[in-house]
């Protein structure tokens, strides 16, 4: 399935984003993904081919994230996982990182009426070890203005790793179990999955890396286990809409076993 192309994504109504474009109709899909994970890839990369800072292609992307988001919505998806920050990024170097704190912080802030007229709710993903006093205190309020929404929810993984959510999750049961509160040998995935971050979300069904890198890079690993990997060759700053929908048309073609297998040998 071919889709159109995208219309400049920085078009703005007054200090808000536009996405409503008659001209771009939302195509209708047989299998909507319930949950898609987004490692927004390529920022830097893309700014350096304009002989432009990376940090502007940090403030590119933040357009790119809404477009996405309104794209999610206007398809049906339940929610949205967007990887903004990982627990490897403080390797970076202490510029990057220093502006990618404050960017995360405003770009809640400034967008937070707008994911509230689209009726989503913004949920926290990840740890307050390291992480700016003022960040933390943006997601918490983000998650407090915003949890009574319910057509969308947006899981912004900031100061997010796998393993170390995995970690932790693992910490929580041994407390519990050390405080007789459960007993060890009646732990079962599920239980595991209620210690994790964000219990109530979906597991993972569509998981997209943009600008052709392949790999996960520690995103959601216990909640992608079974989910359909798309790799896009676009940079996270050009991701429009029809970017995405690309994206869950090839998901929609992929035949989900969960494990199992059908024998259909060749006829002849």
């Amino acid at each position: 399935m071919a889709f159109g192309a995208g219309f400049e994504i920085d078009e703005y109504l007054g200090e808000q984003m536009t996405f409503k474009d008659p001209s771009r109709p939302a195509p209708r899909f047989q299998k909507v993904p319930r949950h898609i994970a987004i490692v927004m890839d390529g920022n830097g990369r893309w700014a350096n081919k304009r002989g432009l800072p990376r940090t502007e292609g940090h403030r590119a992307g933040e357009q790119a994230l809404l477009e996405v988001v309104s794209g999610a919505l206007e398809i049906g998806v339940e929610a949205v996982s967007a990887y903004a920050f990982s627990t490897e990024n403080w390797q970076r170097d202490p510029e990057e990182v220093k502006f990618l704190m404050g960017f995360n912080r405003d770009v809640l802030r400034r967008r937070r009426e707008q994911l509230i007229e689209w009726n989503v709710r913004v949920v926290w993903s990840g740890s307050e070890k390291r992480l700016w006093r003022s960040v933390v205190r943006e997601l918490r309020e983000s998650e407090q203005m915003t949890s009574h929404l319910k057509k969308m929810t947006l899981n912004m993984c900031v100061n997010y790793g796998g393993r170390a959510e995995i970690v932790d999750a693992a910490r929580r049961l041994a407390k519990q179990a050390k405080n007789l509160e459960i007993d060890p040998e009646r732990i079962t995935a599920k239980t595991f999955t209620k210690a994790l971050y964000q219990p109530d979300l979906p597991d993972v069904d569509l998981f997209i890396r943009s600008s052709g890198e392949q790999r996960t890079s520690n995103f959601l690993p216990w909640q992608s286990s079974y989910a359909e990997l798309v790799f896009s060759e676009t940079l996270w700053p050009d991701f429009t809409r029809e970017t995405l929908w690309e994206a869950v048309d090839e998901y929609q073609a992929r035949d989900r076993r969960f494990g199992s297998a059908i024998d259909n040998p060749a006829e002849g």
